[in-house]
């Protein structure tokens, strides 16, 4: 991202989304959690994404107890507002300015940290009108106070999204799984817009939940089984990918930046491994004539735009 005046951040052009160390899809060890985040700043992949829903608070401390012995100058940290947490209690949307306090505070304690490179609205499609009057103008004031970085929003909607961009003084948004190599109804208006408004966009979700990493009956997509339509569309992707020699996890990571507008992409991972091998297949040449073919086989439309 380029800053207009100053205050936005540059982002890294890879991070590390920390929900699965949340134990979002299975439990996983506590030291293995600590070491994925470790994998994640040396390889590179320096924004570190994390929320109090993603596990209910578990995602943050286990993210905070990673970063104690790392250089503050090493990563970026963003976390997110709009849910309170509870133990013993559900989680709930709140996106009032002193529910927005509240929240940061509990993020500071679990983190261990006094300030935050972003923050983001979190989830807020059906209330965009607290947001905008409430949750965004506490952020805004807190990134003048310099306890925020930058102001942002994420959602799996890129309608929404665009609204708010359209109504308050964002830096940046994470759309997730919604401009993806598989699916791109952000480019109808939200990108155009961000780009049109200096607005940074983070892709998130870049595999779908999991169909773009692993294509097969029964995979997740959007946290659900695959419907077999989708799945049909994946394993084209992965056809003419494997014709290349290219990973679809390849592609999948490579596909966002096509678009000027967006800045960032953020891969979850739960494991060092998994953050090492997203990462060299992040870095694979990927030849021009492939993206050609996708368009020539319409999966993709020849208006999105390539890296």
């Amino acid at each position: 991202m380029t800053p207009a005046d100053g205050r936005r951040l540059a982002l890294p052009r890879f991070g590390l989304g920390c929900a699965p160390i949340g134990d979002l899809y299975h439990e996983v060890d506590p030291d293995v959690a600590a070491a994925t985040v470790h994998a994640a700043v040396d390889g590179g992949a320096t924004l570190i994404d994390t929320a109090p829903l993603y596990g209910d608070g578990l995602s943050e401390r286990r993210v905070g107890r990673a970063l104690a012995t790392v250089d503050r100058a090493r990563f970026q940290l963003s976390t997110k507002v709009g849910w309170q947490i509870a133990e013993g209690a559900e989680p709930r949307h709140a996106f009032g300015r002193d529910d927005v306090l509240r929240s940061l505070e509990g993020s500071m304690e679990r983190l261990g940290v006094d300030r935050f490179d972003v923050v983001h609205v979190h989830d807020p499609e059906d209330h965009l009108d607290e947001a905008v009057r409430h949750a965004v103008p506490a952020l805004l004031r807190l990134r003048d106070e310099g306890v925020v970085g930058a102001v942002g929003a994420g959602m799996n909607h890129s309608a929404p999204l665009a609204e708010l961009v359209r109504r308050t003084d964002l830096d940046v948004v994470l759309i997730a799984g919604r401009y993806t190599l598989l699916e791109q109804p952000a480019l109808a208006g939200l990108l155009p817009l961000c780009a049109e408004r200096g607005v940074g966009v983070i892709a998130a979700g870049v595999f779908n939940s999991g169909l773009l990493a692993d294509p097969r009956p029964g995979a997740p997509y959007h946290y659900h089984p695959v419907p077999d339509d989708v799945l049909r569309r994946a394993l084209a992707l992965d056809d003419v990918c494997a014709r290349y020699g290219v990973p679809l996890r390849a592609a999948a990571q490579q596909f966002p930046f096509g678009h000027p507008a967006v800045v960032s992409v953020v891969v979850g991972a739960a494991s060092p491994q998994e953050v090492t091998g997203n990462l060299e297949l992040a870095g694979q040449p990927i030849p021009a004539a492939m993206w050609a073919e996708l368009r020539e086989a319409h999966l993709l439309d020849p208006a999105v735009p390539v890296p």
